[in-house]
């Protein structure tokens, strides 16, 4: 059916036409049974003329409870046309298919005026297409009894898959590839989980995604639950902030029986659509290195406003990438009884940010309440609209027992299959087979795969450490040279060429005659570092630190150092930065010391170090060999041709 919008259209924008046809001929077929009873109450209740075809008063929301009830669902239509009857007038066609959109009900209107199909109506009746389209969608039967509403939703999905997949240059922005969402229906269901929605008889399970897309996410998970136990009662809810995008779930939803209420338009970083509800499973995929600085105040109010008591207590991240922005407001969304949280993010969340920077600190505040349970690698190349290494993060503040203080790390970059046609940046896919083995990997890190090459499980503090400014003495003396008396009022002093002194205030007592300002100005143009000089001394007698010798050094957290108190950890650190001390600085320089006070606590996940595998070099004989057998090529090379 869409390739007689070839010529009309462009690829890229089929599915905004084909899309809301079909959820137009879903409610078409849908309301069919009851439009008869439906019109009589709108007749009764004024909202329409007793000849069916003129509106009458607009229709409140008592009204609008009325013809929901007398349509059976959560939509309906005062409009007497149906598809097939449009069909008998080829010429008004463009008209009746608009006056058939304005005439459903509030909510289903405010989903189809998203997709902006007035323009592609248009479109179609001047390029004589419009009839054919309509008369195709006619002909599919697509009542209830015939398509199931889960039905129906698969087939919404699979349509767009493939209208994202043909819209390569864009499809990232709003479709996460449908392997990447099993992966990750797969990591959050597994184990205890699974067990505890295979056992119940019929569990009832919320989901939520922040950045929904088109709702890919949330029907993943859906159909994720109800395949471990179909009789789940799952509850999907989302939010997205691009109208289209938002259309479209809306409608993935709506073909589904579900309140459209549960999908809201927006950002839900400064509007959250969902203030004070939690969710038993929260999952998205959202923007990469998305500024956020355009709407950065509300966020900024309330992390300074409500600290913990909000959703950004922790930090802010850098204004060049609020993924991390994402992943605290999905934080906060965990039920107290226990959440799982899945979320897909580029490479810069694991280690961006210096110790104590806003990134830094959000990493920090997670691996404190235990939360991270794991990080599973990519393969790159997976998405549409990036050939960027990606992670996905799996949180939870319900670990097991064994799994406390730990984190499990899996390295599936190499487990990408190439495509045979790539889609944009999409050159690699997970087959089924790669991402059952992912999840057997996830599952037995601690077990049976524990020595699996792919698989690390670390304690958390593997991942902090304490940023330590070594200092080192200050050595000066003060000699005076040509070129600190060059210029006035120091060149009244040019006597004093050649003169060395020991001490600031020896040099300082020569030149009487200058200011407060002038005198310090002078002694720091005659100041010489000399590591045979003295050491110079603060009043309390403690040696002046050299600026210019200053270093910084990362030393490990001690062990078990996110279990202690706060005195606790200071001391612990303290420790370990003197020990560090000792063993590593004063064999080359026992002078230095450590300024407690300048410390400061990172967090950092260098994931490809943790599998880093050492290559030696070839040895020089085999190169010096083959070099040899290519200068002996070339000459031969070179006989032939007479040279």
């Amino acid at each position: 059916m869409a390739d007689k919008l070839r010529g009309t259209f462009k690829q890229h924008e089929y599915g905004s036409v084909m899309l809301p046809l079909l959820v137009l001929r879903r409610m078409d077929a849908v309301l069919s049974p009851t439009k008869d009873a439906v019109l009589d109450q709108a007749v009764a209740s004024g909202a329409l003329k007793a000849d069916r075809k003129t509106l009458g008063k607009a229709v409140d929301e008592g009204v609008d409870m009325l013809l929901k009830r007398a349509s059976g669902q959560r939509f309906y239509s005062l409009s007497p046309l149906t598809f097939a009857s449009m069909l008998q007038n080829d010429k008004e066609l463009a008209e009746q298919l608009a006056s058939y959109i304005r005439r459903l009900s509030p909510d289903a209107y405010t989903v189809m005026e998203a997709y902006n199909l007035d323009d592609k109506i248009t479109r179609m009746d001047r390029a004589d297409i419009l009839y054919p389209v309509m008369a195709d969608f006619a002909d599919l039967d697509l009542r209830p009894s015939v398509v199931s509403n889960e039905a129906m939703g698969y087939i919404f999905e699979e349509l767009l898959r493939k209208f994202s997949e043909m819209s390569n240059e864009t499809a990232g922005e709003h479709y996460t590839p449908r392997e990447v969402i099993d992966l990750m229906v797969e990591l959050l269901l597994h184990g205890r989980t699974h067990a505890e929605l295979t056992e119940n008889p019929k569990p009832v399970r919320t989901i939520y995604d922040p950045a929904a897309g088109t709702g890919g996410m949330l029907m993943g998970a859906l159909h994720g639950i109800t395949q471990a136990n179909p009789d789940a009662k799952v509850h999907v809810y989302g939010q997205e902030l691009n109208a289209e995008t938002w259309a479209i779930a809306q409608s993935d939803l709506m073909l589904q029986d579900t309140n459209p209420q549960q999908m809201a338009q927006g950002n839900s970083l400064t509007q959250d659509a969902f203030q004070g509800k939690s969710f038993d499973f929260i999952l998205a995929n959202p923007p990469y290195g998305v500024k956020w600085s355009s709407y950065a105040k509300p966020i900024v109010d309330e992390h300074e406003k409500q600290g913990f008591h909000g959703r950004f207590g922790a930090g802010l991240p850098s204004v060049a990438d609020g993924s991390l922005l994402f992943l605290q407001h999905m934080l906060s969304k965990m039920k107290p009884t226990g959440s799982r949280v899945g979320i897909v993010l580029s490479g810069s969340p694991l280690f961006s940010g210096a110790a104590s920077s806003g990134q830094s600190e959000i990493r920090r505040w997670i691996l404190e309440q235990d939360w991270l349970e794991g990080i599973v690698a990519l393969p790159d190349q997976m998405f549409y609209n990036t050939g960027i290494s990606t992670y996905v993060w799996i949180l939870t503040n319900n670990k097991a027992a064994e799994d406390r203080g730990l984190v499990r790390l899996i390295d599936a970059r190499q487990l990408g299959t190439k495509m045979r046609k790539s889609l944009g940046d999409k050159r690699k896919e997970l087959t089924a087979d790669a991402i059952a083995q992912i999840a057997q990997l996830y599952g037995g890190a601690k077990t049976e795969f524990a020595d699996d090459p792919k698989v690390r499980v670390l304690p958390r503090e593997k991942f902090a450490f304490q940023r330590i400014i070594v200092e080192r003495p200050l050595k000066r003396r003060w000699e005076v040279t040509p070129e600190a008396v060059a210029a006035a009022p120091f060149d009244e002093y040019a006597h004093l060429v050649g003169r060395r002194f020991d001490t600031e205030r020896a040099l300082l007592t020569e030149v009487s005659d200058l200011t407060a300002k002038e005198k310090k100005a002078f002694a720091t143009a005659c100041a010489i570092a000399d590591p045979e000089a003295q050491v110079i001394t603060k009043r309390n007698g403690k040696p002046e630190p050299d600026p210019e010798l200053r270093d910084q050094e990362n030393v490990p957290v001690p062990a078990g150092y996110f279990d202690l108190e706060e005195a606790g950890r200071d001391k612990a650190l303290r420790e370990a930065a003197e020990t560090h001390l000792i063993r590593v600085v004063h064999p080359y320089v026992p002078d230095a010391w450590v300024d407690h006070t300048k410390t400061k606590v990172g967090v950092e996940i260098p994931f490809t170090r943790q599998f880093y595998m050492y290559e030696p070099p070839r040895p020089v004989e085999d190169i010096a060999a083959e070099v040899k057998e290519l200068e002996v090529q070339i000459q031969e090379w070179m006989k032939g041709l007479g040279l």
